[in-house]
């Protein structure tokens, strides 16, 4: 199936041509045509299943066809967990609606509410919100919900286990009865179906199966490294000249860019993408490794979505990922089309209880190399349990910039489907 027997509006298909997706996840398949016909939904859906393009897109309809006349108000809330989850979401609206004449703004806490507030003065038409930052506006009288058209309340199972539930549940007092509501979670313990229940009317229901598995053609392998040789430990990998090109992986944007800058001075031709770079910054970088002017490209999981290249070898997770299913989508990078692919992860101790979930995801132990240079003196404890998904989770209280304005992302192949 294709976007445009979805029936999407003319202006988001354009958008979506231009972000190189063609084809919907069946999340996105299955939701979208429930959004647009005004029900509620309740959809069991994991990160990575492409549940924010499911929800993003019919909002951007239903508000770009039903216009509301005057100054701005927000007409659809969407409330998620982490900064990092609103973040992402906005960078989806602003991609999507390109073409639209709408506003989305995004708030959260642990940054000074002053920019966010100077934003909802201006009128935004889609708000994206943490529980805690959200209630503080409205309380200073700075948001008003009256008017507001659908609720999203997405990654509700992770709103339980960081304690926002209570939050919610004031919020739901808050908002209009009459509304649209959309419902997301990746799991249905008791608490949640109550809470489902408390917040839908009559809705629809959708469940798609995570993605799980490996392509039996990528070979995998962990190499259990300090966090101070991990650099030299990628420079000593990179010594093979049968790497032609490397995909790296990081969980920040500043550690990108640490890394390309640290392999391009040790005489690494490398370039790092992610959500900072100017949509022309992230083409140029693109194409530079696609041509193989480049030898190695540093990514983060949201940039690294556009990157689609043939008969790539060698992938890289400098730091492995907190959420498990995000590997699989890294190291699906490669092993495409039946060649055969590299995949490699630096583990470092505070990381053993992420790389334990990942093994349990993919059903399969990864085979440790002990044959390098920087394997530890004093040898990790590898039954570390994980931290608690509060303290994985939990937005950081100290004060930090707000992020820039989100740039477009680059094109990706037409093979490529909306992964969020």
């Amino acid at each position: 199936m294709t976007f445009e027997q979805l029936e999407i509006s003319a202006p988001i298909l354009s958008a979506l041509k231009k972000e190189g997706y063609t084809h919907p996840t069946p999340i996105q398949e299955k939701s979208i045509p429930i959004v647009l016909e005004g029900n509620d939904l309740l959809a069991c859906a994991q990160t990575g299943t492409g549940k924010t393009a499911a929800f993003s897109i019919p909002i951007l309809m239903q508000l770009s066809e039903n216009k509301h006349q005057g100054r701005r108000k927000i007409r659809a809330l969407i409330v998620t967990p982490t900064r990092e989850l609103a973040i992402q979401i906005g960078e989806s609206l602003n991609a999507y609606g390109s073409e639209l004449n709408l506003k989305n703004t995004v708030i959260f806490g642990g940054v000074s509410q002053n920019p966010q507030v100077s934003q909802l003065q201006k009128g935004v038409d889609i708000l994206v919100a943490t529980p805690g930052r959200l209630l503080d506006l409205i309380g200073q009288g700075e948001i008003s919900l009256k008017d507001l058209e659908v609720f999203v309340l997405d990654e509700a199972d992770r709103m339980l286990d960081m304690g926002f539930i209570h939050d919610v549940r004031k919020l739901l007092k808050l908002i209009p009865t009459k509304r649209q509501s959309l419902f997301f979670s990746a799991t249905m313990p008791p608490q949640i179906v109550e809470l489902a229940n408390t917040i839908l009317k009559n809705p629809s229901k959708v469940e798609v199966t995570p993605v799980s598995s490996t392509a039996e053609t990528i070979q995998q392998e962990i190499y259990l490294v300090e966090k101070q040789n991990k650099n030299a430990l990628l420079l000593h990998l990179l010594k093979n000249p049968k790497i032609e090109t490397a995909l790296v992986f990081t969980r920040t944007k500043h550690g990108a860019d640490k890394v390309a800058k640290f392999l391009t001075k040790n005489g690494v031709k490398a370039e790092a993408i992610h959500g900072n770079k100017a949509q022309n910054a992230r083409q140029r970088a693109l194409t530079n490794f696609k041509n193989k002017s480049i030898r190695v490209l540093v990514a983060t999981d949201i940039a690294a979505r556009g990157i689609d290249v043939d008969e790539l070898a060698f992938v890289v997770n400098f730091e492995i990922p907190n959420v498990a299913e995000t590997y699989v989508h890294r190291i699906g990078r490669t092993g495409r089309a039946g060649n055969e692919g590299k995949a490699v992860s630096f583990v470092e101790q505070d990381e053993v209880a992420y790389l334990r979930d990942i093994e349990k995801l993919i059903n399969q132990k990864i085979p440790v190399n002990k044959e390098h240079p920087f394997v530890p003196e004093t040898p990790f404890d590898m039954s570390a349990k994980a931290p608690t998904k509060v303290q994985q989770q939990r937005p950081a209280r100290t004060a930090r910039p707000a992020p820039a304005q989100a740039a477009k992302k680059a094109p990706r192949s037409n093979k490529q489907r909306l992964t969020r």
